[in-house]
């Protein structure tokens, strides 16, 4: 008959409990002799608890550790068959293993670049420096390659070669190499102004597929004349080489614009002589975006009288009337 572990337990318990090592006399007092015959309650014991299931375990699988107890022994009754008890670990260790956060993610996160890119959407938020026409064009061709039918999307907000207090940050090719790089996709491009889009910026903007083209609500956008890089020490005949350079590069950006805003050579040419801000109803006017991207907006502003009318009925002229 196979006797269970508990079993095993419980009689190696008892039968040790009743065992006197070193006072083997016994004791015939009639008081003693009625405490020993008088039944003793036994407290509920917790099957789950470790302990006693330690100790059951040892039963079930090595009776002899329990049965062949030393006589004289210093350690406390069963606790030798546990493991032994390892030293504290130095507080420099304790402090490496502590996990302050257990729910993060083991390994680093991606890059937000790398999150967008996942969602196929470029983001251009920086002027048009090398390293960022560098990315750009890097990404526009993965995401070609990744899936041709797909549409990328390229959310703007930059002001071009140039930064906000109109300083030449970066070449006019910087902006050029991304439009060529656009106009080679195979992909339709949806353009998104999130902020602003100005010069070259401008020209990204309105360079996307027809009717794929939009314009957050207080977007603004700017086209303007490329500027000379400042010439410094240069002499004169390298200061007329870069003078001529940069007209080049206008009439290219003229001529660009208006194939994609459907404006004549001769409308973009004039606006651009001096810096020529759209608000986003504007930009839609002038051809550059095809939506503004706002629920309920676009019939709110085209109920608002516009800014030429108002100044008129105010009594405003204009400085160009002047």
């Amino acid at each position: 008959m196979k006797l269970s572990a508990y079993t095993l337990f419980f009689f190696f318990l008892f039968s040790s409990s009743f065992y006197i090592r070193e006072n083997k006399h016994e004791d015939f007092s009639p008081r003693l002799s009625r405490q020993r015959s008088a039944k003793i309650p036994i407290p509920s014991i917790n099957p789950n608890d470790p302990f006693l299931l330690t100790l059951a375990s040892v039963a079930a699988k090595s009776p002899e550790k329990l049965l062949n107890r030393p006589v004289n022994s210093n350690t406390p009754p069963y606790l030798d068959i546990f493991d032994s008890p390892q030293l504290m670990s130095s507080p420099a260790q304790v402090e490496r293993s502590v996990a302050y956060n257990e729910h993060m993610p083991r390994t680093h996160p991606p890059d937000l670049p790398s999150m967008l890119l996942d969602g196929r959407i470029v983001y251009i938020g920086m002027p048009l420096v090398p390293a960022v026409t560098e990315l750009v064009v890097a990404e526009l061709m993965y995401l070609q390659w990744l899936d041709p039918k797909e549409p990328i999307y390229i959310y703007i907000n930059s002001t071009g070669t140039t930064r906000d207090d109109g300083e030449t940050v970066g070449m006019e090719s910087e902006g050029f190499a991304i439009y060529d790089s656009l106009m080679q996709l195979k992909n339709e491009v949806h353009t998104v102004c999130v902020g602003a889009a100005i010069g070259h910026a401008c020209l990204l903007l309105s360079a996307g597929t027809k009717g794929k083209r939009f314009m957050m609500p207080h977007s603004k956008a700017m086209i303007q004349q490329p500027r000379m890089p400042s010439s410094g020490l240069m002499p004169a005949s390298d200061v007329l080489i870069r003078a001529k350079e940069v007209i080049t590069n206008r009439d290219i950006l003229v001529e660009l614009l208006s194939k994609h805003t459907g404006n004549s050579v001769e409308t973009v040419a004039n606006v651009m002589r001096r810096p020529y801000y759209m608000d986003a109803p504007k930009a839609k006017e002038f051809g550059v975006i095809d939506m503004i991207l706002w629920r309920g907006q676009e019939k709110i502003i085209a109920d608002v009288v516009p800014s030429d009318e108002f100044d008129k009925n105010a009594g405003i002229r204009s400085a160009e009337r002047v």
